[in-house]
Formats: structure tokens, C-alpha cells, sequence
């Protein structure tokens, strides 16, 4: 996926940095989404409850982000942004990313019931999100995209305000909940929250637009910029501005990942620009890149490994049942974590999170396969 990884795409100038931040994100998404135990976690590794944001909460932000900053440094070599190869190529991308995110959904598919299939999802999600931001970006003159981001947050914050209840933002009562139970329907909604919610909804996608595009301005900024001390500070000073912006709206408007609130967006969004200033001053300036290899081998292919590690999940629970000494059924997932895992320490905690870095560590080694052989996969 270009649009996902330009590790394949010249950049002017070339900045490891953001490579190792790609890297970095789908790294983090692999440790969050396959703990041991969802019981048992360090706070940092779970993601808020409702309202707030976790260290956690800010993984998936961060990877729409790089992927903006990607798209620029993909389209730009493009002269014609009418060309129909070009959104050819959207198409096909966004078909893939999608229908990948339905297959792993639905598997394993002679066991789901249809009736209750859910349809979105985190890959679904980003494949909405790289469309329609990729159009946006190729039909809208760039000085223009600050003003769009404007109207997405604040017409997306109206929408839950004006179309919400009598608490807009809770649980029971935001606009994105009657919104996708009206074009989905309830029964293809995520369960998790102790109703049918989807917190990768359709409603509430329309603001990961302006995250994507935040990234994308990001790239616009980072083309002409000099690898310099004060280019990095400026770039980190507007992550904390952003931070700053996001915590002051976050005031009457809470910062919420399920809703991905305006608020949210800023904040998520300016720390994604103060990790991407410290990764330039640390690995562009400073040249300190040992270490930097482990983090390119997932950027290469990022989205391989988050989809495979996703299905490997789902072969575990779906298709791996064992028998226990009481008659009972556990599943492979279960198993695995019980039997080899849990007796590794004393705190489950612990035990969880070595878990979750085994198996992040597991699909590391797939991705290396394919960077030893300078294999990049894309639509």
C-alpha cells in the first residue's frame, strides 16, 4: 500500500524518522490489540473507558496520521490531479482494504452468523478514511484544506450536539449510535460496549477524515522543510499547540476515541506532530539509527502485519478449541496464554504484556521475511 507505507517513495527530503514512526504505530497496535488478557492490562495498554485518552487511544490516530503525511509524498509526484489512473487506483486500494477487513470480520465464515455480522471495523475504517481524504486532497487546492479540516471538526461536533440527546456525548444518547443502527442496523454493530455501538462507525468516521488530512498538511510543511534545530521545534511547538487546543475543547467537548470527538482530533493529532519532531531530531539530526532497522522492517509492510495478526487472532478463537480437565472447552487463544504465559510471573499484568509482545514479536519476524527480500505488498 503506498498510500499506507512510502518506504518505496522518494521524499524531498528523505526523513527516516517517518518510517520508524510507522513502524512505531503498527508495532503498538499489535502490543494493544492482543493482550493476554483483557482483564489483566496495565492502564496504559487499555483504552479509556468512555470519556479521556490513554496512551492506547492515541495508536490508532497516529496511524491515520503517518498515513496522510504518506499520501503526500505519494501524490506528489502526480502533475495531473484529474488523471483517472489515479483514482483508479484509490478504488482499488480502498476495494482491498475493505473487503480484507470483511474477510477477517467474517472468519471464520462457515461459523458467523450472518444476521449478526459486524460490518465495521478497523481496517474498514481506514480504507473510508484513505478514499475520501485521497479525493479531498486531489481536488482541493492545498491552502484550502486548513479551512476544510475547520468546517469537518466543527459541522461533525454540531452533528453530535444538535442530533444527540439530552447528554450528546454518553454512551447511550451521541447521534453516531442512531445514525449507524439506521444504516448498518443494530445486530452489525460492535458489542463491546454492553450495547450495540460501533466505535468505528460510519458517522464517526467523517472526523478521522480530518486527521488524515492533518497528517497530509504535515507533509506539505515537512517537503520544504530543513533538517535543522528550529524547523524541529517549530514542528513540535505546533503539536503542542494542538495539544493545547484539543484539552481546552476537551472543556465542553470531552476527548472520546469511540466518538472521535473534535477535541480528540487535536490532541491526537498534536502528539502525533511532537513524537514525529522528536523522531527527526533523535534519528535525522542527531543520527542515532542503530536501533531504527527493528521499527522499518514493520513500516515496509504495515499493512500485512496488522491484518495477519488479526486473522491469526481470530484462527485461535474460532478454530482452535482444546478439551480441559472439567469438560469444558477452551479456545486456542486462551489456551495459549494460560498454559505458557500465565505461569510466567506471579502478576498477570506482567504475564499479559509479555503475551502481547511475544506475538508482536511473532508477526515482526513475518514482515522481516519480506524486507530481507525487499518485498513490499500493495494493491
Amino acid at each position: 500500500m503506498a498510500e499506507l507505507n512510502s518506504t518505496n517513495q522518494p521524499s524531498s527530503p528523505r526523513y527516516l524518522a517517518l518510517d520508524v514512526m510507522r513502524g512505531l504505530t503498527v508495532a503498538a497496535m499489535i502490543t494493544v490489540n492482543t493482550p493476554g488478557s483483557w482483564t489483566h492490562n496495565f492502564e496504559p495498554f487499555e483504552h479509556s473507558k468512555w470519556h479521556g485518552c490513554t496512551p492506547t487511544d492515541l495508536v490508532f490516530p497516529f496511524f491515520l496520521f503517518v498515513v496522510g503525511i504518506s499520501m503526500f509524498f505519494s501524490f506528489s509526484k502526480y502533475e495531473q490531479p484529474y488523471d483517472i489512473a489515479i483514482y483508479k487506483r484509490i478504488a482499488k486500494r480502498t476495494l482491498l482494504i475493505f473487503s480484507i477487513g470483511l474477510f477477517i470480520n467474517s472468519f471464520p465464515q462457515w461459523v458467523i452468523d450472518f444476521s449478526k455480522y459486524r460490518i465495521m471495523a478497523i481496517l474498514q475504517r481506514i480504507a473510508i478514511a484513505y478514499c475520501v481524504s485521497s479525493v479531498l486532497v486531489l481536488l482541493i487546492q492545498k491552502k484550502y484544506l486548513p479551512y476544510l479540516v475547520a468546517l469537518i471538526l466543527g459541522g461533525y461536533w454540531w452533528i453530535l450536539w444538535y442530533f444527540g440527546g439530552a447528554d450528546p456525548y454518553s454512551l447511550n444518547q451521541n447521534a453516531t449510535l442512531a445514525f449507524d443502527r439506521g444504516i448498518l442496523g443494530e445486530l452489525h454493530l460492535y458489542r463491546g460496549f454492553g450495547i450495540r455501538f460501533d466505535p468505528e462507525g460510519l458517522l464517526s468516521t467523517i472526523p478521522t477524515l480530518a486527521t488524515v488530512l492533518l497528517g497530509y498538511l504535515t507533509g506539505v510543511y515537512i517537503r520544504t522543510f530543513e533538517k535543522t534545530k528550529t524547523s524541529v521545534l517549530k514542528l513540535a511547538s505546533a503539536g503542542l499547540l494542538s495539544i493545547t487546543a484539543g484539552i481546552i475543547w476537551s472543556l465542553i467537548l470531552p476527548l472520546n476515541k469511540p466518538l472521535w470527538t473534535p477535541s480528540y482530533v487535536l490532541y491526537s493529532a498534536g502528539w502525533a506532530l511532537v513524537v514525529l519532531a522528536l523522531l527527526i531530531w533523535i534519528i535525522d539530526l542527531k543520527g542515532y539509527r542503530r536501533w531504527t532497522p527493528f521499527f522499518e522492517v514493520f513500516g515496509l509492510n504495515p499493512l500485512l502485519a496488522f491484518a495477519a495478526s488479526s486473522l491469526y487472532v481470530r484462527v485461535l478463537i474460532g478454530l482452535i478449541h482444546l478439551p480441559q480437565p472439567d469438560g469444558k472447552n477452551q479456545n486456542g487463544y486462551e489456551w495459549l496464554y494460560f498454559h505458557l504465559f500465565s505461569p510466567l510471573t506471579t502478576d498477570p499484568r506482567v504475564s499479559s504484556l509479555i503475551f502481547a509482545l511475544t506475538h508482536m514479536l511473532l508477526f515482526w519476524g513475518l514482515a522481516y521475511l519480506l524486507y530481507r527480500k525487499k518485498i513490499v505488498l500493495k494493491a
